[in-house]
């Protein structure tokens, strides 16, 4: 089979299999059309990504070696790609010929000796504990005046801080997953995966509150019913942008930063849990991290919290 049409095929295995979301797909159908440009036009320093050139090389997936992905990465640095770029790709590569192999189209993959260049990660920015509840604290005071527009931005901070919840699934939330005598929310996490997760007394309330005076005004503005929990001025579900703004309003100045999106409540979630003594698995299951290894991160937050504590605290440091 033609690498491109592999390239086709391996997408739609994607999205339709593994459920991966749309922006995912595309993030790896791009970095496997540069492989793709790369082998069919190896004397081109930038190769044409259009997908006419491409079809018309002829280049079979059964064709690709080590010494093409090889060189196809060694481009990429000569180019100046960032290194967390060519380590995506790599990811990529591996992933369409491990595809690849499971369905016979190659005889070997030729991507397992493929090196993958470490990624400088850095570590995320969070806001101390006593910094949001005070944010929380001002908010459940403006909200008390029963402005549903307040009411609701305190639910959605204290939702996102007190249950570590990704925007998207925030905003996806209806009304019926709102457990309020367990103290859990329901949310669809990525690749279409459903988690409970717990909240404490304070995002109860402040749910509590806007469901009895804040949405039933929002909603009253709406040219149809919606089962959406969080609602927009105009009574449609509350998007993923406007949520956005209101993170990047408040939460921003307490972490010292011109602009905080979303996760900067989930990454502080998973930091206070686990400064407070809260098991690592445990923390993984309420983030809803596959790996282990993405939530061991938030160790290395805390640890460096506590060297910084040290430094300025101890006389011997």
């Amino acid at each position: 089979m033609e690498l491109v049409h592999a390239i086709d095929a391996f997408a739609r295995h994607l999205s339709s299999v593994r459920r991966l979301s749309p922006a995912t797909v595309r993030a790896y159908r791009a970095d496997l059309a540069d492989l793709a440009a790369s082998i069919a036009h190896p004397d081109v320093e930038h190769p044409d990504l259009e997908r006419p050139d491409l079809e018309r090389s002829g280049v079979d997936i059964a064709d690709v070696d080590l010494e093409a992905l090889r060189d196809w990465l060694w481009r990429a640095r000569q180019r100046g790609d960032a290194r967390a770029t060519i380590a995506r790709r790599t990811s990529s590569a591996r992933a369409l010929f491990r595809w690849a192999l499971e369905h016979g189209l190659v005889a070997a993959d030729p991507s397992l000796r493929l090196a993958t260049p470490k990624r400088m990660r850095p570590l995320p920015r969070v806001a101390t504990a006593d910094a949001l509840s005070g944010l929380l604290e001002r908010m459940a005071v403006a909200a008390a005046d029963g402005d549903p527009v307040a009411l609701r931005d305190h639910a959605a901070l204290e939702l996102l801080y007190g249950a570590g919840i990704r925007v998207s699934e925030l905003c996806g939330m209806d009304v019926d997953d709102i457990d309020r005598d367990r103290g859990t929310v329901r949310v669809l996490g990525k690749g279409s995966k459903e988690r409970v997760v717990p909240i404490g007394a304070p995002a109860r309330d402040a749910v509590a509150a806007y469901l009895v005076r804040g949405r039933p005004a929002l909603a009253a503005r709406a040219d149809a019913a919606t089962a959406a929990l969080l609602l927009g001025v105009r009574g449609a579900r509350w998007g993923v942008r406007s949520v956005y703004a209101l993170v990047a309003r408040e939460v921003a100045p307490l972490i010292g930063a011109e602009t905080a999106g979303p996760h900067a409540l989930r990454h502080s979630a998973a930091t206070h849990l686990l400064d407070g003594g809260a098991d690592l698995r445990a923390v993984q299951e309420i983030l809803g991290h596959a790996s282990l290894g993405t939530t061991q991160i938030y160790t290395h937050v805390s640890s460096e919290r506590l060297a910084a504590a040290y430094r300025l605290a101890h006389p011997r440091a």
